[in-house]
């Protein structure tokens, strides 16, 4: 008897992803979220996005102007992803009628005199050539901002990015900064700690690591890694290497788009710095010839290493309160500070503040913070 394989597939014995295996663990956190890169968006494009479970158009009128609106038509609720821009006005597909700048409704398309009616704008951002959308779950405005970074921004070379979705949640994406345990047992450092303690100053923090890195034919070199955290939003972090001149920059972004599911954004450039020692024309000719021949291997490379995570975001189950141990880093202390995200009555999940969390927390090397 022939068997179509139209309908049949190999069976698995790969792990579950976490959003078909687990219920959702954690609720949609509040403040900005990253939608798409500035790239995406050239003059005159819409697209359309997700976050929190329901789609957001974005688009860019001709002068440059960007917009964030709920997806809907005022008047027959027709979906925006699929209008165009026509000059400053996004012209709905259905009807064509015409929403100028201030998302006021201006023309309808048989040149009646037009409905009042707006479209519903959401607070963005474009920053670190990064477009963030404001969401927040009783509706408020932004409170706090997303900065704007140097991502080695010396004009001699375009930000590289990549985007890709997956199971998880952004804290889990946050909360990797702190497990310095898994930097030694996943990523392979021959090691790793913490320089100073760790600060958290509001919806921000920073942790320095002083990191021990094997280069190919270079052999073992120190590596300083400064990483500084936006909300459930951003992480930026400078990683230099300075007996070689290397620094590369990366920005980390991770976006819950449905229950138990996110996109993560992350980009990058590189750079080598002058060598010194050298005349300075051929210090800048060395220094420029070789960023541009390592930038793409290096951003291949810082992709790679975050990749590594991607299975174990994929299919983790979020605990609470975790079995933390000596070694793991200050996770509990993230966990504390990560609350302040969440609306109050959807907390069941998080943990309460307690000694066990927001108490000391060591690293490898002994470095301590609460």
């Amino acid at each position: 008897m022939r068997v179509s394989h139209k309908h049949v597939h190999p069976v698995s014995d790969r792990p579950t992803a976490a959003d078909l295996a687990l219920p959702p663990a954690l609720p949609y956190p509040d403040g900005w979220s990253a939608l798409a890169f500035s790239a995406e968006l050239p003059p005159g494009t819409v697209l359309t996005r997700q976050l929190a479970g329901e789609d957001v158009v974005l688009y860019r009128m001709r002068n440059g102007r960007l917009r964030a609106i709920r997806p809907y038509c005022p008047h027959l609720g027709a979906h925006l992803g699929l209008a165009a821009v026509e000059d400053d006005d996004l012209v709905c597909p259905f009807h064509r009628f015409a929403f100028d700048a201030d998302g006021h409704c201006v023309r309808t398309g048989y040149g009646t005199p037009p409905p009042k009616a707006a479209l519903a704008q959401l607070p963005v951002r474009e920053v670190n050539e990064a477009v963030l959308v404001w969401r927040h779950h009783d509706g408020r405005e932004p409170d706090w901002e997303v900065p704007s970074w140097h991502v080695l921004d010396d004009g001699r070379q375009p930000l590289r990015h990549a985007s890709f979705e997956m199971p998880g949640y952004a804290q889990d994406v946050m909360e990797n900064s702190f497990d310095l345990g898994h930097f030694v047992t996943l990523h392979g450092w021959p090691q790793g700690e913490l320089a100073a303690p760790v600060e958290f100053d509001g919806t921000r923090f920073h942790i320095s690591m002083r990191v021990q890195e094997t280069f190919p034919l270079l052999g073992l070199r120190q590596v300083d890694v400064e990483v500084d955290g936006y909300g459930l939003t951003a992480l930026h972090t400078d990683v230099r290497t300075p007996s070689l001149g290397l620094e590369i920059c990366s920005l980390v972004m991770a976006t819950q788009v449905a229950p138990g599911r996110m996109q993560l954004r992350q980009a990058s450039r590189f750079v080598m710095r002058e060598p010194a020692g050298l005349p300075p024309v051929l210090a800048r000719t060395v220094s420029r010839a070789v960023t541009a021949m390592l930038a793409g291997p290096m951003f291949k490379r810082n992709l790679e290493f975050t990749a590594a995570d991607f299975p174990i975001w994929s299919t983790k189950k979020y605990l609470s309160p975790p079995r933390l141990a000596p070694g793991d880093g200050p996770i509990g202390a993230m966990r504390h500070w990560a609350r302040q995200f969440y609306p109050p009555d959807q907390q069941a999940h998080l943990p309460a503040p307690s000694a066990s969390l927001t108490g000391e927390s060591r690293s490898p090397s002994g470095v301590a913070r609460g």
